[in-house]
């Protein structure tokens, strides 16, 4: 994980002011989180263990160093836009995503137990922008 000064921060903040000033929409906040996670393609990341078995609460505690999650909430933009923490629920609520996928784009079971920062862009970029046609809507109904 990178590590910034307030300052530091805020000057990123202040070059990116157009997407800090005005509330982005789930796809630009998703498209973000992608930009994020290509720039750092080849970066090994963590999955999460079990989600799918977890009750709520528990699931929604979950967390770990070093996972999608945690590049999403390195960055001041989207804390700005009101991502307040790195764990599996509150990306979740930010991101606005279902379990289901949520499951996709962080478990091990898909995944073993890290990923590269690519892999998961891609399966947030498929989430964000399912293809058209019956191959879409397909990927709509299974995706919940």
């Amino acid at each position: 994980m990178e590590y910034k000064t307030t300052d530091e921060l805020q000057r990123i903040a202040e070059r990116h002011g157009e997407a800090a000033a005005g509330t982005m929409s789930r796809e630009q906040r998703l498209q973000r989180w992608v930009e994020l996670l290509r720039a750092q393609a080849g970066r090994t990341l963590r999955t999460l263990h079990g989600t799918e078995y977890q009750p709520p609460e528990v699931r929604d505690a979950m967390r770990e160093d070093d996972s999608p999650i945690s590049v999403a909430f390195a960055d001041p933009i989207l804390r700005l836009q009101g991502l307040r923490d790195d764990t599996y629920g509150e990306a979740k609520r930010f991101f606005d995503l279902k379990d289901r996928e949520m499951h996709h784009i962080l478990c091990y079971c898909h995944l073993g137990a890290s990923m590269t920062a690519e892999s998961a862009a891609a399966r947030i970029a498929a989430i964000a922008a399912p293809p058209a046609g019956i191959i879409g809507q397909a990927w709509r109904v299974l995706a919940g």
